[in-house]
């Protein structure tokens, strides 16, 4: 942070950390900040990451919620609150969404549920499933959606 940068080796530090992973718009203002550059330089970068396909807001929270939701198993909620904080906007929530099959999201909900269920020591019915049913909510499923899938589930033959 102490010692002085050029555009020119912000612009390709920042290329080599966009090519690295994904990054959102957001993450790219806060690294230039990092590095100390504070003036008009800093949007400038950004346009020319947009005009070099380094950074696309689209792409960033379509790859955000595939991997949020196959690698960490989360609910579109927690997904969609993520990427709200990270000031993506509607249309690339609505882009990332898509990318989460309705027949996967619930059959990772079912599969949560299941191994959850198995791990719980609550004997009495009604508490032993608001327990899941607060459980899916804390990993960003949809209440009704768990409440659902609860109800069909038969919760001690596991």
């Amino acid at each position: 942070m102490g010692e002085w940068v050029s555009k020119e080796e912000a612009l390709a530090k920042l290329q080599r950390y966009c090519a690295y992973q994904e990054r959102c718009h957001e993450e790219v203002r806060s690294k230039l900040l990092d590095m100390g550059i504070y003036s008009d330089w800093r949007e400038e970068i950004i346009v020319q990451l947009i005009e070099e396909n380094f950074l696309n807001e689209e792409r960033f929270a379509r790859a955000f919620a595939r991997g949020k939701f196959r690698i960490k198993q989360w609910g579109r909620t927690r997904i969609r609150q993520e990427l709200k904080k990270r000031k993506i906007s509607d249309y690339c929530l609505r882009k990332a969404m898509e990318e989460i099959e309705e027949e996967d999201y619930l059959n990772t909900l079912r599969t949560a549920l299941i191994k959850k269920n198995i791990s719980l020591k609550e004997e009495d019915p009604y508490r032993r499933k608001s327990k899941l049913a607060r459980y899916a909510v804390s990993r960003g499923f949809e209440s009704e959606l768990a409440w659902q899938l609860i109800n069909d589930m038969d919760l001690f033959s596991q």
